[in-house]
């Protein structure tokens, strides 16, 4: 599966965005998805992944409440609302797929987000 991510961009703080993750290959629905982020000078880490079948969500803590993850699998597309967004939201965020939420790899080359104080 091959993934583009979208969406990304400069926004205050307190706005919203919502990324995308466009798929190609009818495997797409086959797998769990997920994101991850990384911030300058930081590690990569989890933000929120879906099941295959949208029956299982997981977020971390920095982002429960605030972030929602949903998937259209008519569309092969993954996305990422973010709501209430924060200056440490600020990094590159990535499309990732696995065989389960618990096992996703980053697909995707990122797109950036930027939340300015």
């Amino acid at each position: 599966v091959q993934v583009v991510e979208s969406g990304g961009g400069l926004v205050q703080a307190g706005g919203s965005l919502r990324l995308s993750c466009a798929a190609s290959g009818r495997t797409f629905r086959a797998y769990a998805m997920g994101w991850y982020r990384q911030a300058p000078g930081k590690e990569r880490e989890f933000v929120a992944a879906i099941s295959w079948n949208n029956y299982i969500t997981r977020y971390a803590d920095s982002v429960q409440g605030r972030f929602t993850i949903s998937r259209d699998n008519a569309k092969n597309t993954l996305y990422l609302q973010m709501i209430s967004l924060k200056p440490e939201d600020t990094a590159t965020y990535y499309c990732a797929g696995g065989t389960a939420v618990e096992d996703l790899e980053v697909w995707g080359q990122g797109t950036l987000v930027t939340v300015s104080s």
